[in-house]
C-alpha cells in the first residue's frame, strides 16, 4: 500500500505505474481515492471547527451560569446539542470515507522499482544470471514420481482417498531426503546471521490483510470456518506478521530471520502435464527467510537474500539461474523480485524453486510496522526469499543426482543429515 501523501501529490505517477503493471482497470481508483481523501479532509476540518467552538462556548456557559444568566446559558447549551448531533453525523461519515479510500488503497499496486522491466506477464520475465552447467546425460530420465517410486518413496493414490487430490505420502529414504534437505536449509541459513525460528501455521484476518493482495488471498488462503483464523501459505506470512502494531527501535535492525513451517494452498486453476506429480500440491513445507530492515538497507538485502538461495542449490550440485519478475508479473505488493529456476535435466528447461521479494514499506504500511529513528518513526521494508520448498526441491534433486544405475547420488552436504549415506538405491 503506498503513501496516500504521495498519490495525493503524484496521481499522474501512480497512474503511470499502474499502466506500467498493465492494471488500466486500476486507473479511475486513483481519482476516486483524491475525491475522497478530499472530503474526509473537508469533513474533518468542519468536524475540527465544531469541536473548537464548542470549547469555546463550554466556557462561556460557565460564565454565564455565574453571573446568573441561566436563559442564555441554557441557549448557549442547546448551540452544543446541535453541534453535537452534527459532529457526531461527520465522524460517521468520516469513518465511512477511510474504509472507502482504505479499499481502494489496498487495490492500487505499489510502485515498481525503476529497474523493473516492463512486460505483461512471465512470458516476458528476463534472464540475469545462471550458475553451474546444466547437463542433460546420455540415458533416460524418468518423472519423478517415478524416480520416487522405485524406491517405495511416494504414494499419492493413498493420499488421493485419505485427503484428496494434491496430497501425498512421501517414505523411506525419499522421506528422509525431504526431511534433510530442510534440516540442511535450516542450518546453511543459521550460518549465515539468521535466526532461526519456528512460526504459528495460523494467522489472523488482520495480518492477512497485510500481507498480501486480495487477490492473492482468494488464490491462496484456506480459512478455519467459524473462526477468525487462515491457514499460512507461506511462513512469511506469519514472520512478518510478528512486527504488527510495533515500533522498532532503528538500532535494533534488521531483523534477519529464517523459519520453518508447512504451507497450505489452494492452487486454483489448470495444471500442465508438467505440473503433474509433487511440482503443484495443496500441502508442503519450507525454508524461508525474512528481513525487516531500514529503507536505504532494502536493495542491498535484497541481493543477500535471493543469493543465499543461488549458493544452497550449488552447494548440492543443482544448477540454477536468476529471472527478474517483469511488471506485469509482480504481485501488486512488490517493488522487486527475481525468481530461482533449478535445471531439469528432463525437460530440459529450467523450473521455479524460489521467489525472492522486496515489498518496500508495503506490508509495514498495512501492518503498521514502524521504525524509532533519530529523526522519528517511519516504516520498515520488508523482504522475503524461499530457502528451500522440498517436495518440488526433490524434483530438481532427484533428476540432477540421479545416476544411469538408478542410484540416486547424495551430495556431500547432505551426508550428516542422511545418517552418513552417499547415494539411494
Amino acid at each position: 500500500m503506498i503513501d496516500i501523501k504521495f498519490l495525493r501529490e503524484n496521481p499522474e505517477a501512480v497512474k503511470e505505474n499502474i499502466r506500467k503493471k498493465f492494471q488500466e482497470q486500476k486507473l479511475p481508483l486513483v481519482d476516486e481515492v483524491i475525491a475522497l481523501d478530499a472530503e474526509v479532509r473537508a469533513a474533518q476540518q468542519e468536524a475540527d471547527d465544531i469541536r473548537a467552538k464548542r470549547n469555546k462556548i463550554s466556557k462561556e456557559i460557565g460564565a454565564l451560569m455565574a453571573q446568573g444568566k441561566k436563559e442564555e446559558a441554557e441557549a448557549k447549551k442547546a448551540e452544543v446539542a446541535a453541534g453535537a448531533a452534527r459532529l457526531s453525523e461527520l465522524e460517521e461519515k468520516e469513518n465511512d470515507l477511510r474504509e472507502k479510500i482504505k479499499k481502494d488503497m489496498m487495490t492500487i499496486p505499489n510502485i515498481i522499482d525503476p529497474s523493473v522491466p516492463i512486460g505483461k506477464d512471465d512470458t516476458e520475465n528476463v534472464e540475469i544470471q545462471k550458475y553451474g552447467d546444466p547437463v542433460v546425460p546420455d540415458f533416460e530420465i524418468p518423472y519423478h514420481t517415478e524416480i520416487m517410486e522405485r524406491f517405495h518413496g511416494i504414494d499419492m493414490d493413498a493420499a488421493g482417498r485419505v485427503a484428496g487430490n494434491g496430497f501425498y505420502y512421501l517414505m523411506g529414504d525419499i522421506a528422509r531426503l525431504h526431511s534433510a534437505v530442510i534440516s540442511y536449509a535450516r542450518d546453511f541459513m543459521i550460518n549465515r546471521g539468521f535466526t532461526y525460528c519456528v512460526p504459528p501455521f495460523m494467522i489472523r484476518s488482520a495480518v492477512v490483510d497485510g500481507v498480501m493482495s486480495f487477490a492473492e488471498m482468494d488464490a491462496m488462503m484456506y480459512k478455519i470456518e467459524g473462526e477468525d483464523l487462515y491457514l499460512i501459505g507461506t511462513s512469511e506470512h506469519s514472520m512478518i506478521g510478528k512486527f504488527i502494531d510495533t515500533i522498532i527501535p532503528e538500532e535494533q535492525l534488521p531483523h534477519t530471520l529464517t523459519s520453518y513451517s508447512p504451507c497450505f494452498r489452494k492452487e486454483k486453476g489448470a495444471h500442465g502435464i508438467e505440473e503433474r506429480g509433487v511440482y503443484r500440491i495443496h500441502q508442503f513445507e519450507k525454508q524461508e527467510m525474512i528481513v525487516v530492515c531500514k529503507p536505504e538497507e532494502s536493495p542491498m538485502w535484497f541481493d543477500k537474500l535471493w543469493q543465499n538461495t543461488v549458493d544452497l542449490f550449488r552447494s548440492m550440485d543443482i544448477p540454477v539461474r536468476t529471472i527478474e519478475c517483469c511488471s506485469g508479473d509482480l504481485a501488486d505488493l512488490k517493488v522487486k523480485s527475481y525468481d530461482v529456476e533449478a535445471w531439469s535435466p528432463r525437460q530440459k528447461k529450467y523450473f521455479e524453486v524460489g521467489s525472492c521479494s522486496n515489498l518496500g514499506d508495503a506490508q509495514a504500511r498495512r501492518l503498521r510496522i514502524r521504525v524509532n529513528g533519530a529523526d522519528g518513526k517511519y516504516f520498515a521494508h520488508t523482504l522475503n526469499n524461499t530457502v528451500v520448498a522440498p517436495p518440488r526441491m526433490l524434483i530438481a534433486f532427484l533428476e540432477n543426482n540421479l545416476q544411469a544405475d538408478g542410484s540416486v547420488r547424495i551430495p556431500e552436504v547432505l551426508h550428516p543429515y542422511m545418517g552418513g549415506m552417499t547415494e539411494i538405491r
